[in-house]
């Protein structure tokens, strides 16, 4: 093939290949290298100063300065401020002041609040970050991977990490684990030969990525790309154009912040010119207007949603969910669809032994994960490893052609290949130890696996003659594990249920084997063969026939139990639950089979290949109708996150890996696995489970939505106490009197008041059969017609109570302060009295009377204590008398205010029976 650049160069940036289905010596030509040799020194500095380092670059946070003014930009602060200058313009310095206070503490709990700078990009140009060894005109040498270019010839060995994207020139039992990047449960087995170029990004076993790790074996390969060409580089890029999505809750805050400021500004000019009207001045109009606006908006209601959210932030950190985003505790509230990874996520992440095939019989192994509790069963019986020599031979083969090993901490874990790792473990459940079989039957020689012969031997010195042994030299055993049909192949024997051989039934080993493989089962097979005590050399040929099968053992990653269970609780609640991995469909489909993904119909398994060849149309059509998308790439999964969107779900995403850093991100809240998950994962995610427990997440869903539930009480709240102020203050206008509350006393009333009966609402237990419920319509509104309702009925009610001894009060004593001060403190009360009949305090009081166990809810106690304290300093304070223009109040006068509110608990208790919220 000849080369389309220069002798010594080529062109920047590279032209795109499908690097996995040309042969080396091609690209070899494509990237004007050497494939035993590499580049020389001046060709790599050349080909750095075109192709610049190998990093990721990533977009600087926003200035400090620019986020906190940036809290200034909402329309209700807009009022405020312009409220706040018109005020000082008519030198009303104290009603200046506290208006420009409140708009400042709002800044400040925003600011705070918001969310830090993006770290992903970061993150991921760390996971890429190490030394790599490089060969260059023919002579080995550490480096930075940033300095690596396009062409170079790298070495890679067991535990190193990979340093870019390679196409492999030589492997020698390569083995890597790419799981992070593809969502592949085991290490992968490396080749060099081209294949075919619509293989997926997991199926391309002839390339390396950046990022990977190798687990076992050496290769050598050339790099075809670095820094953000390679695969992580461009799961960077899809992170970078994700974006951060706005949740439900602020977009319905938004619209309603919208609308109601329209309503205001309406409002403050009708007032304005029917003042005017009326003969009134324009400075009196003016201060109207400012009364008006002030008493339209909830100042309250934005820290209160803050303080809503951080409680449940806390309530979800003591189960195991750390939020890192604010807003995601309400999206958990309304999530439809848990789009979950399979590896780690709803398993258990541990290779395990789960069915044997020997002595022409299948045994049944108990228990999951790293763990040599459980035992292996016949006919639900323990087996004796003396009756059954097949499966004594076949766990034995399992230890002994085996290079991983079991390391014992408080846990055990694998060093080495998990599936090897899952051999150990079985065998150790009929209690064959690892570390004295191999010392009793020492390896004198091996044949490595490879790829392209699928099978791997061991040369063993047998510690006891075999009852079999027919002459006093058969004391060696070569011990065989593969691929089912790279084991056959060479067997013609096999072993019965006496332990003698017998001939090879290969159709009924064939059918356990597809068994096994239909159950999503991973399937080994093994074999033996006896041969002299002088051989001490294991060559291929002595392989290839003559062996006698023993058995098979099928694992698999099995699934969590309480993953299970947390599933099936999702269901219940309305969430759908899918699965979309990086692994093969059948270990894929017996995973969703085995935790019951879809109930009451066979459900239907989309691969990557599918999806590739889909219209936007077809896979609108497949993501509502598949539950399990394997063999998927990171585009894909974004893809799939963005349809399930676009079709009106609320998306919450599971995941580890690198792989998943997009589509974390881009769905409505990411959720990323806190001890097994990459940085990457977690610096894109909204939350982190800490137990990597899918349990967790049903935990979220229900703190979720109660936060929702308690969101909708404290608007049911709040709004009609702004509703009761605007009706007054319109009233005074119309009618043409004096203004029953100033504007600064209605901001007291609102962010001193009101936040203090509000916030225990925050602290509202979860209400009875709410995952019973389906998930609340992301579309239904902010203001739900209960809620409208409601917010009318009580806002009159507040009206004719604040405004009727406001009159009251002034044709008794003509005096407008202490008018003023009673409409405040009656106002005050009404608020106490509908506390009461919005919260579950009476309920819970009533409850506990019937059934002593049953605590009370005293939250609301505790609020209406606060404000009764801060009323009467209100009244009675002289500081506060100046600030405000309140004057002390008698006893009676006091006990008037409050019986005045009573009605509120009357009206709020029939609402809650007959309109519930």
């Amino acid at each position: 093939m000849s080369s389309p650049f220069q002798k010594s160069s080529i062109s920047s940036p590279l032209s795109p290949h499908n690097w996995h289905s040309l042969s080396i010596r091609d690209i070899e030509d494509i990237l004007v290298s050497n494939w035993q040799r590499g580049l020389t020194p001046d060709e790599a500095a050349e080909r750095h100063k075109q192709f610049g380092a190998n990093k990721l670059s990533h977009r600087e946070g926003r200035n400090p300065w620019v986020r906190f003014f940036q809290q200034f930009n909402q329309p209700l602060l807009h009022i405020l401020l312009l409220a706040g200058m018109i005020a000082l313009f008519l030198q009303d310095w104290i009603d200046a002041g506290v208006i420009f206070a409140v708009v400042l503490i709002n800044a400040i709990i925003g600011y705070i609040q918001e969310s830090k700078a993006e770290k992903a990009i970061a993150a991921l140009a760390a996971s890429v970050t190490t030394e790599a060894t490089v060969i260059r005109n023919g002579e080995e040498q550490i480096l930075p991977s940033e300095d690596l270019v396009p062409g170079d010839l790298v070495k890679l060995n067991s535990g190193d990490k990979v340093p870019a994207d390679l196409r492999l020139s030589k492997v020698n039992r390569l083995q890597v684990d790419e799981s992070a990047l593809t969502g592949e449960s085991v290490p992968v087995d490396k080749t060099t030969e081209p294949i075919d170029e619509d293989r997926p990004l997991a199926d391309r076993v002839n390339m390396v990525y950046a990022g990977s790790m190798v687990t076992a074996g050496q290769g050598q390969g050339l790099v075809v790309a670095i820094g953000e060409a390679t695969e992580t580089g461009q799961i960077s890029e899809l992170v970078e154009e994700s974006g951060t999505l706005t949740t439900p809750l602020m977009r319905k805050l938004e619209k309603f912040s919208w609308r109601l400021l329209y309503i205001i500004l309406g409002l403050a000019a009708f007032t304005f010119a029917v003042g005017l009207g009326q003969g009134q001045s324009w400075v009196a109009m003016f201060k109207a207007g400012v009364a008006l606006a002030v008493s339209g908006i909830p100042e309250e209601l934005p820290p209160l949603v803050t303080i809503i959210l951080a409680i449940g932030v806390s309530r979800m950190a003591a189960r195991h969910a750390i939020i890192r985003k604010l807003p995601a505790v309400e999206t958990l509230g309304s999530t439809t669809v848990i789009c979950s990874d399979k590896t780690g996520t709803l398993t258990e992440n541990e290779m395990t032994v789960e069915a044997i095939y020997a002595d022409a019989q299948e045994y049944t192994v108990e228990g999951t994960g790293y763990t040599t509790d459980g035992n292996i069963l016949f006919h639900h019986r323990p087996v004796d490893l003396a009756e059954t020599p097949g499966l004594s031979a076949c766990l034995r083969n399992g230890i002994l052609c085996n290079d991983s090993r079991l390391e014992a901490g408080e846990l055990l874990t694998v060093v080495g290949d998990p599936t090897e790792g899952a051999l150990i473990i079985a065998a150790g459940k009929v209690g064959l130890d690892s570390s004295s079989l191999n010392a009793a039957m020492p390896r004198l020689d091996s044949i490595p696996f490879e790829s392209q012969h699928q099978y791997m031997a061991t040369l063993h010195q047998e510690s006891e003659q075999p009852s079999s042994a027919t002459s006093s030299d058969s004391s060696h055993i070569i011990y065989l594990k593969g691929s089912v049909e790279a084991v056959l192949q060479r067997c013609d024997y096999q072993l019965d249920v006496t332990g003698e051989e017998t001939s090879l039934n290969q159709e009924k080993i064939h059918q356990v084997a597809d068994e096994m493989a239909h159950r999503g089962l991973r399937v080994l097979a093994f074999a033996q063969k006896r041969v002299s005590s002088t051989k001490t050399k294991l060559e291929p040929e002595d392989v290839e026939t003559g062996l006698t099968f023993i058995g098979l053992q099928g694992m698999i990653d099995p699934p969590r139990p309480e993953a299970i269970d947390a599933v099936k609780n999702c269901q219940s609640a309305g969430i759908q639950v899918k699965m979309i991995t990086g692994d093969h469909g059948s270990t894929a489909a017996a995973i969703a089979r085995a935790m019951h993904l879809k109930t009451g119909e066979q459900f239907q398994v989309f691969t990557g290949k599918d999806l590739e060849s889909m219209s936007n149309g077809d896979l609108a059509d497949a993501v509502e109708a598949g539950t399990v998308f394997a063999r998927v790439a990171p585009t894909q999964k974004l893809r799939l996150v963005k349809a399930l969107q676009n079709k009106g779900e609320i998306v919450a995403m599971t995941g580890d890996g690198v792989n998943d850093a997009p589509a974390l991100k881009q769905a409505d809240i990411g959720i990323a696995m806190g001890q097994i998950g990459t940085e990457v994962a977690k610096e894109a995610a909204d939350m982190i489970l800490t137990d990597d427990n899918f349990a967790s997440i049903e935990a979220a869903v229900e703190e979720g939505r109660t936060v929702y539930q308690n969101l909708q009480k404290a608007i049911a709240f709040v709004l009609p106490v702004n509703g009761g102020e605007l009706l007054t203050i319109l009233a005074s206008v119309l009618l043409n009197t004096a203004l029953p509350i100033l504007p600064v006393q209605i901001l007291w009333i609102n962010m001193v008041s009101s936040s203090a009966l509000s916030v225990p609402l925050s602290f509202e237990p979860q209400p009875e059969g709410l995952m019973q419920q389906p998930p609340h319509n992301p579309n239904r509104p902010l203001l739900s017609g209960s809620i409208l309702r409601r917010i009318g009925i009580i806002s009159l009610l507040n009206w004719a109570i604040t405004f009727g001894i406001f009159e009251l009060t002034l044709n008794s004593t003509n005096n407008e302060s202490l008018a003023r001060t009673m409409a405040v403190q009656a106002l005050v009360a009404a608020e106490i009295f509908y506390l009461l009949s919005i919260s579950q305090f009476i309920p819970s009081l009533w409850l506990n009377l019937r059934h002593k166990s049953s605590s009370i809810a005293y939250a609301p106690i505790i609020g209406i204590a606060c404000v009764l304290l801060l009323q009467v300093l209100f009244s009675q304070w002289p500081v506060m008398n100046l600030l405000f223009d309140t004057v002390p109040l008698t006893l009676s006068q006091s006990l008037m205010c409050l019986g005045l509110g009573l009605p509120a608990t009357i009206l709020g208790s029939i609402l809650r029976q007959y309109d519930p919220l």
